[in-house]
């Protein structure tokens, strides 16, 4: 699937992170400034077809939306199935770490945590296909590349793929505010799934029965939550340093 991404600094990301997937390129015929003409060359030198059209069109194709004065056409990135989730899985030489996101909307909460399962080396998210976002240019836009680079797996029956998971020896661990124990009170180097739940209702009910743990993250002052991606990065980086101390044993 192609879609439009517009705007200078989104054009330059896909051509650091995934210049084989721009497919056409369009640029506004009046505009040849300094930051505008590096990037041109470059789709250039990749043998980029590009058009110069007036902004009006160039307006049309971005959706009305500050383009800068360039669009591109590029291939998404591929979100894979349940299936494939259980083939990867079975594959794993190294302990398994996943994220699961349960019905999380918001596309800017997916891209930041897809860039922070780069950082730590995450096996691959697992998003749910209902209520849910996919991968869209805004992910991949704020993933800044990591969308390429992290498997993303949209499954239809959570319940079902996460007692797949406990099946396959993988503990499965909740987040809630309401949980009694803190992540910094357990040993957390071990195959492990963590789920987190959608912007402000959490993990749902079916979903917190079948966890083996609830955890939460210590909260010192007034505000009684954290933003979902910044909550992902607090848990997934207390997994790796427990994950980096143990390998130095």
């Amino acid at each position: 699937m192609s879609t439009q991404l517009f705007g200078i600094h989104a054009v330059q990301a896909a051509l650091e992170y995934s210049p084989q997937k721009i497919q056409r390129a369009w640029i506004d015929e009046q505009r040849m400034d300094a930051r505008l003409k590096p990037i041109i060359e470059e789709l250039a030198v990749l043998g980029i077809s590009i058009e110069k059209i007036d902004r009006k069109k160039l307006d049309r194709l971005a959706d009305g939306k500050n383009h800068q004065g360039i669009v591109i056409a590029v291939q998404l990135p591929a979100m894979r199935n349940e299936d494939q989730l259980k083939a990867d899985v079975e594959a794993l030489t190294a302990t398994p770490f996943y994220l699961i996101l349960d019905q999380v909307q918001d596309p800017h909460n997916l891209g930041a945590c897809l860039r922070t399962a780069d950082a730590v080396g995450l096996h691959g998210v697992i998003i749910t296909k209902d209520n849910a976002t996919g991968i869209t240019p805004t992910v991949c836009k704020v993933a800044s590349g990591a969308a390429e680079t992290v498997p993303v797996y949209q499954v239809t029956n959570l319940a079902r793929v996460l007692r797949w998971l406990k099946d396959q020896n993988i503990w499965i661990m909740g987040t809630t505010g309401e949980a009694k124990q803190t992540l910094y009170e357990l040993d957390l180097d071990m195959p492990l799934a963590i789920v987190m739940g959608a912007e402000g209702d959490g993990i749902r009910h079916l979903t917190s029965q079948l966890c083996d743990f609830l955890v939460k993250i210590p909260m010192k002052g007034q505000v009684e939550s954290l933003n979902v991606s910044v909550a992902a990065g607090v848990l997934l980086y207390e997994v790796l340093r427990q994950k980096t101390l143990s390998a130095g044993k």
